[in-house]
Order: structure tokens, then sequence, then C-alpha cells
């Protein structure tokens, strides 16, 4: 697999399916989270940590990449998620409301695991088409 197939199959198997016990074969020990120019170390367990909160809130979530770009070790993947809300998240109640994500995720990569790991996911434009976020008058 080249590293645009290899990230694909982690987002769309690896993490769709919740497969924790894999992630060490996708992400480094000394993985990074990046917001903007800040970037924190959050290594492999972190990375993982945050795959459980997201499953409290969206046990199902799917993910699917529906296009994907790279530059040397970088790829940048264009993604949907799918998810079911079933769990309490920023205050939020569990709807049972079906929510669309869209998303960038952008990775780089080192030998073959996520060393970098950034993006955006359209979280508030999900919200609101689902009614459970309003703006004030």
């Amino acid at each position: 697999m080249d590293i645009k197939e290899k990230i694909k199959y982690f987002y769309e198997y690896v993490s769709t399916n919740n497969l924790i016990d894999e992630y060490p074969k996708y992400v480094s020990e000394n993985c990074t989270i990046r917001f903007g120019e800040n970037v924190f170390p959050v290594g492999l367990a972190g990375m993982i940590q945050h795959q459980l909160d997201v499953r409290k809130t969206y046990p199902e979530m799917k993910i699917k990449v529906i296009r994907q770009y790279s530059d040397g070790d970088y790829v940048i993947s264009e993604i949907v998620a799918e998810a079911i809300h079933l769990g309490e998240w920023l205050g939020m109640k569990p709807s049972g409301k079906k929510l669309v994500f869209t998303g960038v995720n952008i990775d780089k990569i080192e030998d073959g695991k996520i060393v970098e790991h950034g993006g955006a996911v359209n979280t508030f434009e999900a919200l609101f088409e689902a009614k459970l976020i309003q703006p004030t008058s």
C-alpha cells in the first residue's frame, strides 16, 4: 500500500470499526496534533483516547474518504463521517439523530505511521442542520 491507501484504510476500516488494537500499526508513539501553527504532543495514547472519546458520543461512526491528495510525507483526506448522536457531548443530550460531518484530515507520515495529525471537521453545520443548535434572536 502507498501512503494514501494506508491512510484511507486507517480511516475507513480501522477507525470506522473502532479497532483500537490496530492503532500502533498506523499511529506513531510520538504523534502530535496540529492546530494552526500550534503543535501538541499526544502520542499514540492520546490518539487512542480521542477515538474512545468520540465513540462515547457516536458509537457506530462510519468514515468514508472521498478524495485524497499527497505531497511528500503529507496526505490530505477529504472525509464524510456519518453517525447517530447517542452520547452526551458539550452539554447536548443524546438526540438519536443521524448526523453527517464533512472534514479534511492532514496527516504527516514517517516510516509508514502518522506522526502529525490536523485538519477540520464541519461540526457546526451538522449540528445546525439537525437542529441540535440554533441561532439566538
